[in-house]
């Protein structure tokens, strides 16, 4: 039972992946997609420049406000963010995000050991409010060209997703994009390689330690209208739950830390079915 719905978890990615990206003519001739849609956010990432990208990155354009010499801020995207945090939480991470996808595919390979943690876990943990405030935030306001136009920083210089679906496609289909590659392209593929080989012994290194949209997200797991609550009569304080988590996180502790993405891999491993989801399913005391 617990695999069938961990396969449902999968699916449900898969097919978001090819829902949100699903302009099909523009992996073929190798061209963006700039209709209607492209305006609207989604809740995961989802470059802008990717070929079948129908909808834009809230990452993204939080960082095209931030550093346009007009606009300082976004009520848009400022409220998209907070509304899909408020009612989901990281649930988007586990469920929607197509990186997400590939990570949790790369991890499921049997090569070599899994690492349930890093050395200096806690610190690298902290990494991704880092490069959120300084890549997404302070970077494109204030590192400005001469006539005041902030950089995407963080997708110019670290978005993975960002090379795996924009970057590759676009010059792999453009011959004419291949003179102009330089070593910001190479560097972006370093880090690519780097998380994409990570992404086999460690779960979901990414999201882990580096997206800036999880961070966001993951400060409202303990608010959001979808969250974990422990039945404190059940629960036993036995670790199954923590064994259970890829993401090595003591659910009975803290059901909603931020690094929770909501796979619900806890609630399966649970003998005593303590953990619940207030929201939708029945409200039970918090632990």
């Amino acid at each position: 039972m617990g695999r069938g719905k961990g396969s449902l978890r999968h699916w449900v990615q898969a097919g978001w992946t090819v829902l949100t990206n699903g302009y099909l003519s523009g992996f073929a001739g190798g061209t963006i997609y700039r209709g209607p849609l492209k305006k609207y956010c989604v809740p995961g990432l989802s470059c802008y420049s990717c070929p079948g990208a129908l909808g834009a990155c809230p990452i993204g354009s939080l960082q095209a406000v931030l550093g346009s010499r007009n606009y300082r801020f976004t009520f848009y995207v400022v409220g998209f963010l907070f509304l899909v945090g408020a009612l989901l939480g990281r649930f988007v991470c586990g469920w929607l995000c197509p990186f997400g996808l590939i990570q949790d595919l790369l991890h499921k390979l049997p090569l070599g050991k899994k690492l349930r943690r890093l050395p200096g876990e806690k610190v690298l943990r902290l990494l991704r409010y880092g490069i959120l405030l300084g890549f997404v935030i302070l970077a494109p306001l204030y590192l400005v060209d001469f006539i005041g136009q902030g950089q995407p920083w963080f997708c110019k210089y670290i978005c993975p997703a960002g090379t795996l679906t924009a970057g590759l496609p676009l010059v792999a289909a453009n011959s004419g994009l291949w003179d102009a590659l330089g070593w910001l392209f190479a560097w972006k593929n370093l880090v690519l390689l780097f998380l994409v080989l990570l992404s086999i012994p460690v779960y979901r290194p990414f999201c882990r330690y580096l997206c800036p949209l999880g961070a966001v997200y993951g400060l409202f797991n303990p608010i959001a209208f979808r969250r974990f609550q422990v039945n404190e009569a059940s629960c036993t304080s036995c670790g199954a739950c923590q064994r259970a988590c890829k993401l090595d996180i003591p659910v009975w502790k803290t059901p909603n830390s931020p690094d929770c993405i909501r796979c619900g891999d806890c609630q399966r491993a649970c003998p005593r079915d303590a953990l619940g989801e207030l929201g939708l399913l029945k409200n039970i005391k918090t632990k």
